[in-house]
């Protein structure tokens, strides 16, 4: 117990942090918080003041492994559930396993007798390529049920003018996305990185996790996804976009500014709305397990979740273990420098190996992106040698023959200690792209229960296991040491693209 009151006394923070970094609520509002011991005694009190809380029991919380489990789990929801589904992901797929997900949804609203409501997310550009594509997947549904479903598709506001006419599909999408992964189904969560499509289903490692019988959270984030579904383009059953009817700012036909000033301001007053209700009447529910819906969304200026992150590599304590994973290496400068030169926490940080990068083979200019980030993540390993930190920050690649990955997140692991008691898992990438052009959401999970701290810790050693040192050794290859120049031009124009 003396780590813990330690770390209680380094991580606490006296007030609640607006999305740009000011102080919004007083110390005395803080205090205000009811908040457990058992949950003091971990030491992140200071959760609160950057986001709402939310209660679980953490046998109710089950870490997913494959890709296959997966699409299971997403399909039986989609099929048994009475009331809602809530899905936002970047895109769906268009293939089989996409149809049968679909036909599941289907069948559900035919025997549900008007009582369940659908609501999809996607990104407009990505939802929009090629021939078919999400939005053609769907409009079945919009055709059949039109009053019990509705499909939103997110416009970056960067888009726009020239570029909107000029920039070809996938290569507009390199300006901005809707890149939140939640699946709602009644009062269940499931939070992954993954998205609705094939390689997701099959052969593309993730991370998926599933919270049951946790409504307070569910309501959460259904209206999350339903705000930004509001100043997004709503699709219709003649295959058209048009805006919400409560909305009146286009993404990109309008002024940018004030799109991007609204918008904000929708997603931050909710989300604010909801911590300041928990402040004044306290955090309902009980459980030895503790939620907190962390969101990004730097285009239009909100910065929660890359705040938390930051503040949990500067704050972690001596002796602390942090796993970081992700599937696109290329950290910001601030999450770098806090890393090398402000955390006193040793990392193991996992990335994609060149052949497990899903660009691996891409036509054009998108098929030098697995050396692109090998390159990135040489630059950051030149830095810890250069800053003395090859020993307390260590770097490895996840290989798995006729697999990609995909999987981000991080584990932390308290001094002496074996298990983690803290894991973020999402869709954020700790990269530029997550921090400053994507909408992302990831949660932050605490937990004291024993099970779940087990999971947690397999989940982390399954993932591991697939992987390989990257060291100077791996830097020394010919197939790593000799990158094209125009890939080291590219990264250097264009890394906060990546």
């Amino acid at each position: 117990m003396d780590v813990f009151r330690r770390l209680s006394v380094i991580l606490q923070k006296p007030d609640v942090i607006s999305p740009d970094g000011d102080s919004t609520f007083s110390q005395e509002a803080h205090k205000k918080l009811k908040i457990s011991q058992e949950f003091d005694s971990l030491g992140f009190t200071w959760l609160h003041t950057f986001a709402p809380c939310f209660p679980v029991d953490g046998n109710k919380v089950t870490v997913i492994h494959e890709p296959n489990i997966f699409y299971k789990t997403v399909v039986e929801r989609c099929r048994t559930a009475k009331r809602r589904i809530t899905l936002a992901s970047l895109y769906l797929g268009t293939g089989h396993l996409e149809e049968q997900l679909v036909a599941a949804i289907s069948e559900n609203l035919r025997a549900s007798g008007d009582q369940l409501k659908v609501k999809v997310l996607l990104d407009h550009t990505r939802g929009s390529r090629g021939e078919p594509n999400s939005r053609r997947m769907l409009l079945p549904l919009l055709n059949k049920y039109k009053d019990l479903c509705q499909v939103s598709l997110y416009h970056t506001p960067v888009l726009r003018g020239l570029l909107h006419r000029l920039m070809p599909e996938r290569y507009n999408e390199v300006l901005g996305l809707q890149h939140m992964k939640v699946y709602l189904f009644d009062d269940s969560l499931l939070i992954s990185g993954a998205n609705l499509s094939n390689d997701y289903f099959t052969n593309r490692q993730d991370r998926y996790v599933l919270i049951e019988d946790c409504g307070p959270l569910a309501d959460f984030y259904d209206g999350l996804v339903s705000r930004v579904s509001e100043f997004s383009l709503q699709l219709d059953q003649g295959d058209q976009v048009h805006l919400h009817s409560s909305w009146k700012y286009h993404p990109y036909k309008g002024k940018k500014g004030e799109f991007k000033s609204a918008a904000k301001d929708r997603v931050w007053s909710y989300i604010s709305s909801t911590m300041t209700q928990q402040q004044n009447h306290g955090i309902s529910g009980t459980g030895d397990t503790w939620i907190f819906p962390l969101v990004e969304m730097g285009q239009l200026g909100l910065h929660q979740d890359s705040c938390v992150t930051k503040k949990m590599f500067e704050t972690a304590l001596p002796g602390s273990i942090i796993h970081l994973a992700t599937g696109y290496f290329n950290l910001t400068q601030e999450y770098t420098i806090s890393i090398i030169n402000h955390s006193a926490a040793s990392f193991n940080i996992l990335m994609a190996h060149p052949t497990a990068n899903g660009f691996l083979g891409a036509q054009g200019p998108a098929g030098g992106i697995p050396a692109a980030y090998t390159l990135l993540a040489s630059a950051f390993f030149k830095q810890q040698q250069i800053s003395g930190q090859e020993q307390r920050i260590q770097m490895a690649e996840f290989q798995k023959k006729g697999w990609t990955y995909h999987a981000k997140g991080l584990w932390y692991t308290l001094p002496g200690q074996n298990l983690p008691i803290l894991t973020l898992v999402g869709s954020p990438n700790f990269g530029n792209r997550s921090v400053c052009r994507d909408l992302e959401t990831q949660i932050a999970i605490v937990t004291k229960n024993p099970k779940l701290q087990q999971n947690l810790l397999e989940e982390r050693e399954r993932l591991y296991a697939s992987s390989t040192p990257f060291t100077s050794e791996t830097l020394s290859q010919p197939d790593r040491k000799y990158a094209p120049l125009w890939v080291h031009m590219a990264v250097r124009l264009f890394r906060n693209l990546l």
